[in-house]
């Protein structure tokens, strides 16, 4: 696969992600309207990519992004720095009254019946502010890139960030990355600007220049504005639909090779049963389905994305790489937060049927 999608072997950097920083604000198990204390995660979609493959994998990976000069700006950079993540800040002063600011995410954790819940204030948002001319690509990818990722999420922040990925994936194209693009819909932040069919015309644009996709049904057909299945599938660890999708995705968007997403059934907010599966080059590849104990649902996607990309991007075959993905996934849902505290030994385990078993 790694032939087929012409990956560099090698670059000062093996990944670079463009998107928007946040910090989230997580009570635990304790809903908002009744918590006294909270955990602060750094996270954003784009970004825990870089930073899972960095920390876990061990790649080199870099982060274009807003940055303000305030101290939510530093506590957020503080920990990109932990996760080894190289930044490219287009940075922005605070006012001292209404921002520019970093977004914040407010994500309690449910428990058992009780879902999560997930909210926002992305008011006066630096990333949103970011636009085309704001980053010298040159320079970032001076050294070498391998692969370059962006996402729905931050796509869907503003009418120039959209611009902004478009521009960072041709200049990735022109230094021999490969481009990849989680399309992470997201209606909330779509509906305050244009709602589903912005959505499908900016992303449309996106995935123009893009060789690897992730997403599930749901994203193919708002993302992308693809037809739904004609045939409902048997359940959510069902992949036909998922496959029977791709010959529209890959009709209307030839130049992408690969389409990837995770499978999940919740019985419980804490009980899901777990799957990932693959279409590159037109073969399919599934992982086994898992039953996870949910610490944490957030970020588990982007674990899933991070491990399968690291499997492409170090050689594996196409199954081990689903496997991977699949397995880093699982993994990060059983910690706090939306990156990872899993190591790559762990993660090989899983892959290959490890277990909960005690480790002396």
């Amino acid at each position: 696969m790694g032939n087929a999608l012409k990956i560099p072997a090698a670059g000062e950097l093996d990944l670079v992600s463009l998107g928007a920083l946040v910090h989230r604000l997580d009570p635990g198990l304790v809903p908002f309207r009744k918590a006294t204390q909270c955990q602060i995660h750094v996270s954003g979609g784009e970004f825990n990519v870089a930073a899972n493959l960095s920390d876990c994998f061990r790649l080199n990976t870099g982060i274009a992004t807003a940055m303000v000069d305030y101290p939510i700006g530093e506590l957020i950079a503080e920990r990109v720095r932990a996760m080894g993540v190289k930044p490219f800040y287009k940075r922005f002063a605070h006012n001292g009254v209404n921002g520019p600011n970093m977004a914040t995410v407010y994500s309690d954790r449910g428990f058992g019946a009780r879902a999560p819940v997930v909210f926002y204030n992305r008011c006066n948002e630096a990333g949103a502010l970011l636009k085309p001319g704001d980053f010298d690509w040159s320079a970032i990818f001076a050294g070498g890139v391998r692969w370059f990722h962006s996402g729905g999420i931050f796509a869907a922040l503003s009418a120039t960030t959209g611009e902004l990925i478009i521009e960072g994936m041709r200049a990735a194209k022109q230094a021999g990355a490969v481009v990849s693009f989680d399309l992470n819909f997201r209606a909330k932040l779509w509906n305050i600007w244009g709602g589903e069919q912005k959505a499908a015309e900016v992303v449309r644009r996106i995935v123009e220049n893009v060789d690897v996709l992730i997403g599930n049904e749901e994203d193919l057909q708002k993302g992308l504005g693809i037809p739904g299945p004609e045939v409902a599938a048997r359940s959510k660890l069902d992949p036909s639909v998922f496959f029977g999708m791709i010959d529209r995705v890959v009709t209307k968007h030839p130049n992408v090779k690969a389409v990837a997403t995770t499978l999940r059934e919740v019985h419980s907010t804490n009980r899901h049963s777990w799957s990932a599966v693959a279409w590159l080059e037109g073969k399919t590849y599934s992982a086994p389905t898992a039953e996870l104990d949910v610490l944490d649902r957030v970020g588990g996607g982007d674990g899933f994305a991070s491990g399968f990309l690291y499997g492409l991007l170090t050689g594996e075959s196409p199954e081990q790489a689903v496997r991977l993905g699949w397995a880093h996934g699982a993994l990060l849902t059983t910690f706090p937060g939306d990156t990872t505290m899993a190591t790559l030994d762990q993660v090989r385990a899983f892959a290959q049927g490890g277990s909960a078993r005690i480790q002396r």
